[in-house]
């Protein structure tokens, strides 16, 4: 679908709007920033008016512009977390290890990595794109979007099993210790 940039805007948000929340939402982990980030980069895709727009180049567009933002996002908060006095009480709590509960404390996890790889993974598991695909995507080269999945998905899988990662490590198993 080509046409004017008002026609591809509606067309975008009325047939990708919540694969675009979903995609805010695995980077965010809130309903309400992700909502808060789709529609900033709606307005910062669409505020000026683009010719030649077709659905999936707005897309890509938009997709872009949630990423950035959310890095942007985590680097000023890094700068905050600095400033912040020591005492303050984590934002987060540790929930039951039940089996819906795991996914939200997976998405936690995911939110905790440093931002870069926290994109990889998702662009990798959520968006399906090859190592080539992600780093056309973030503009960084192969190798360090290599590494950046690999020290995501060793934070991730030791987040979610300590004990496992253990007898892994030390090459025996947990019987008869």
């Amino acid at each position: 679908m080509s046409g004017s940039w008002d026609a591809v805007a509606t067309a975008l948000v009325v047939e990708r709007g919540d694969a675009l929340s979903r995609y805010a939402y695995l980077l965010t982990g809130s309903v309400d920033d992700a909502a808060d980030l789709v529609q900033d980069a709606l307005v910062r895709t669409f505020g000026t008016p683009r010719f030649s727009l077709t659905v999936p180049r707005a897309e890509a567009y938009v997709r872009r512009a949630i990423l950035n933002a959310v890095i942007d996002r985590s680097r000023r908060d890094g700068t905050w977390r600095r400033v912040r006095h020591l005492t303050l009480a984590p934002s987060s709590v540790e929930s039951p290890a039940d089996a819906s509960d795991e996914r939200l404390d997976l998405i936690e996890r995911v939110r905790a990595l440093a931002p870069r790889q926290a994109a990889c993974i998702v662009l990798r598991y959520y968006e399906d794109l090859t190592v080539e695909g992600i780093a056309s995507v973030l503009g960084i080269s192969q190798g360090a979007v290599k590494r950046y999945l690999s020290d995501g998905l060793r934070a991730l899988s030791s987040a979610i099993d300590p004990a496992g990662e253990r007898s892994a490590r030390t090459g025996g198993s947990n019987v008869g210790t």
